[in-house]
């Protein structure tokens, strides 16, 4: 007799649908089939039974601009698991001074009331040539990707090409992941540099400083990088139909590059900058057009897109307070708990995709890209019990006011979603069911990839 068996319900992979049963001993899936029985039966008939979504790409207890994002390790993953979440990948903070290594070491210290588990990407910061062995020591303590900047030369987070060239060479000889936030630092700062006061003072001018070329621009600066080192490279949060397009040129010409792109790019536009609360939706990239949200969604259904990610990074209203400058904002949204709701109403309920790319682009492309496929993923024996029981027919009234994140406002206010989470099983455990939340703090752990 197995310790929990999720009964009858329909399993859902990219291969396929089937009715059946995932048994759990323990902390794993011991066995898929049929007929099976378990000290703890959960009754999965008539919805859906995912993989524990991964979101590869959230920012926990950030410092930005002055302030630091709303969600702490435990209340944003505790907001995670209420969302169908089992598995996060953020960042360290990196420092000119402090090196990878010390910065992984930081940030665990941190990590002591996770509710899922945490893998991380070692930020770049201030990183020269003749420090190659901070990658391998950061490899060695489990840390396998490292995020770079091309824009924010300001704030010292920018490395600039001929550095990226040398730090994705050390990268290839150990078959890390470059992961790249790709903007055109010079493009933004002329057209920053021609704005008067009125223009900063509209919100709507975020989108004119860093339009859909300055992202295009950057990926392909980056994706002639991939190409020469050999180096992986993923571009995360892409935007745009024309960001979208240097990704695929660049896999065209033999880059080993993977791209995301996050639920506000695919729906949500620059018109929301219009709105009364305009300010609340600052973020970089940019919003952009109906247009590029119909190529994003195109590129998911074509797989040009590997998987969609969050970029989770919260803030209250009080920490967005307008002060009259559309860039003396702290840059985020929320959306850890509504990664999977969205895509599955506004994607596969509208028909923008089909059901078995919810498994494919919220749990099986981040677990391949990330390093994570050997224990997460899928439903498969052996691998971690990260299940998800999700209903399809329910329905409800998106709003901050029935969610879990620590923040009091949601870019999708309002929005009618068709689809909830009912249960969340995590290494095993049932972490959320049915509107509570369950999952002791301190039981998630650091994933070493």
């Amino acid at each position: 007799m197995y310790d929990l068996v999720i009964h009858d319900g329909e399993l859902v992979s990219p291969l396929g649908v089937r009715t059946g049963d995932v048994a759990i001993d323990g902390e794993r899936i011991a066995c898929i089939g049929s007929g099976l029985v378990g000290r703890q039966m959960i009754d999965a008939s008539g919805k859906y039974v995912f993989p524990g979504v991964i979101d590869a790409h959230t920012h926990m207890n950030l410092p930005v601009a002055g302030t630091c994002s709303s969600d702490t390790w435990e209340t944003g993953t505790r907001a995670a698991s209420c969302g169908g979440v089992t598995t996060l990948v953020d960042f360290t903070v990196g420092h000119p001074g402090v090196t990878i290594p010390e910065a992984i070491d930081r940030r665990l210290a941190e990590m002591d009331r996770l509710v899922i588990d945490v893998a991380l990407h070692g930020e770049v910061i201030g990183w020269k040539p003749g420090q190659e062995d901070e990658f391998r020591e950061a490899i060695e303590r489990g840390v396998t990707s490292f995020k770079f900047f091309t824009a924010y030369e300001a704030s010292g987070r920018r490395t600039p090409p001929a550095v990226m060239v040398r730090a994705m060479e050390a990268l290839q000889r150990w078959n890390a992941v470059a992961v790249v936030h790709a903007e055109d630092e010079a493009l933004i700062t002329s057209i920053e540099a021609g704005f008067t006061a009125e223009d900063r003072a509209r919100m709507s001018s975020l989108a004119d400083a860093r339009p859909a070329l300055c992202e295009q621009s950057a990926i392909q600066q980056v994706g002639r990088i991939a190409r020469e080192t050999g180096c992986r490279t993923h571009i995360v949060h892409v935007s745009s139909a024309a960001g979208l397009e240097a990704v695929r040129e660049a896999k065209q010409r033999g880059a080993d590059i993977s791209a995301e792109t996050c639920p506000q790019y695919l729906l949500l536009s620059r018109a929301a900058y219009e709105r009364v609360e305009g300010h609340l939706y600052s973020a970089s990239p940019a919003l952009r057009t109906p247009a590029d949200n119909d190529s994003l969604w195109e590129g998911l259904r074509t797989q040009s897109l590997d998987f969609v990610a969050t970029d989770h990074c919260p803030f209250t209203r009080e920490q967005k307070t307008w002060s009259g400058d559309y860039a003396r904002l702290p840059y985020g949204l929320p959306g850890v708990e509504t990664l999977l709701p969205l895509v599955f109403s506004e994607g596969v309920v509208a028909g923008r995709l089909a059901l078995t790319d919810i498994p494919r682009l919220l749990s099986a492309g981040p677990a391949r890209c990330h390093g994570l496929a050997s224990r997460k993923g899928a439903l498969e024996p052996g691998q971690d019990a990260d299940v998800v029981v999700f209903d399809p027919e329910s329905t409800w009234r998106l709003s901050s006011d029935v969610l879990h994140m620590n923040t009091d406002f949601s870019p999708y206010e309002g929005l009618e979603i068709t689809g909830r989470v009912d249960i969340t099983v995590a290494r095993g455990e049932v972490v959320y069911r049915g509107g509570e939340t369950m999952g002791a703090a301190g039981r998630g752990r650091f994933v070493a990839r």
